[in-house]
């Protein structure tokens, strides 16, 4: 018999359904389309960061229960992650927009840094509903 670790899976099957759905939106808005970029793009609708983050937070809260260490960790890092995306990730991606904008101004010839957008509330909290959608069909599929 094959032993999954529930926690693992919520956390592979979260990251691979939000990027699907990133690709799906992409899609539909006639974006040119790259899957392994998608797979790997930083920011968009659902963030894959909350998602997986509260898949897991899901599985160690059904499993474990709410008294446990591990949920408390869980917790913590959860809301790091997803204070992360909106505020400091975001925060950056902008200052970064902002240096290629005055690069491009100066016309001098300065390498031009990436600028990797964060997340937008919106996009955190749809991320962190499709995390606890996948965590419990996850805890389900798993018992």
């Amino acid at each position: 018999m094959i032993v999954f670790s529930s926690y693992l899976v919520a956390i592979v099957s979260a990251w691979l359904v939000a990027h699907i759905i990133k690709y799906a939106i992409a899609a539909l808005r006639h974006q040119k389309l790259d899957f392994t970029r998608q797979l790997f793009i930083s920011g968009g609708m659902p963030s894959s960061h909350a998602a997986t983050s509260v898949a897991v937070w899901t599985v160690v809260l059904l499993v474990d229960g709410p008294s446990s260490a591990v949920f408390g960790l869980a917790t913590l890092i959860t809301l790091i992650v997803c204070y992360d995306a909106v505020k400091v990730r975001r925060s950056v991606g902008e200052q970064g927009e902002a240096l290629q904008a005055l690069i491009k101004a100066s016309k001098k010839d300065i390498a031009m840094p990436r600028a990797a957008r964060g997340h937008t509330p919106l996009e955190v909290f749809m991320g962190a509903i499709l995390g606890l959608i996948v965590g419990f069909v996850v805890f389900i599929a798993t018992k």
